[in-house]
């Protein structure tokens, strides 16, 4: 199974026109961070966590040919709003991308991307086959898939489980349960999204913390704003097995 980080910040951690933070200014490109995602390549699929804003050029950049499944973690627009961007996958490559969500996204689909789910087809319109996923585990081609739920403040987020290869984004809080369900994962990848404290998501240090707490071989940080720094800084205040993920990261586990 191959792992590419597609990306790794949030609509704060973009550059933007007049930002003039170190950031946004810095010629390091692991500092170029655009919306969360994640491709995950198995023996016989290919599948991205999240298709945010950003989703038509992260899949250019990575050279992505193909693609099966889209998995969703919430409804939050720089989550799934590059959903409509599949359509040139359903032309060149004939097949129609199946969607998994828990219901309360799928009916936020419905609403942000109304025109997909018109009785009246027009040619072109994104084709998709929705799935609910809930807490139980499923399967995607030979692949298992375990859903894992977090919380974001008080709107409950999926990460997914696969493999050895944990994926959570978007966390605040992790029951005990979920917990069990991440324990034993070789690979992490969770959010660190500034240092200052966040109604929402986990600060630096609640991710240090979160991350050594699982104990997964190497852990790294992705959903990050710019608040939290310079690359090559950070990376210097982690413990040798968690490090910050930037867009581009690539690795493989058996």
């Amino acid at each position: 199974m191959k792992i590419t980080v597609l990306g790794t910040g949030t609509s704060q951690g973009i550059p933007v026109i007049g930002c003039g933070c170190e950031v946004c200014q810095s010629s390091d490109s692991r500092d170029k961070r655009l919306r969360v995602s994640v491709l995950v390549e198995t023996a016989d699929k290919t599948i991205v966590i999240d298709s945010g804003p950003d989703f038509r050029y992260q899949m250019l950049r990575a050279g992505v040919k193909d693609l099966d499944a889209i998995l969703f973690t919430h409804e939050h627009k720089d989550h799934v709003a590059g959903l409509d961007d599949i359509r040139p996958f359903n032309y060149l490559l004939h097949k129609v991308i199946d969607i998994y969500a828990v219901e309360r996204v799928q009916q936020a689909l419905r609403r942000e991307f109304a025109y997909i789910f018109e009785d009246t087809k027009y040619h072109g319109l994104p084709q998709i086959t929705l799935h609910t996923v809930d807490k139980n585990p499923f399967q995607i081609g030979q692949t298992i898939i375990t859903p894992i739920e977090v919380m974001h403040y008080k709107l409950p987020v999926m990460g997914y489980r696969i493999g050895d290869f944990t994926y959570i984004t978007d966390a605040k809080t992790v029951s005990e349960e979920s917990l069990e369900k991440i324990q034993g994962s070789k690979i992490l990848i969770v959010n660190a999204l500034q240092r200052n404290e966040h109604i929402s998501h986990f600060t630096l240090e609640e991710a240090i913390a979160f991350a050594q707490k699982v104990g997964a071989e190497m852990t790294y940080f992705t959903h990050m704003s710019h608040y939290l720094g310079l690359h090559k800084e950070v990376e210097q205040e982690l413990p040798s097995n968690i490090k910050l993920a930037y867009d581009g990261l690539s690795f493989k586990l058996d």
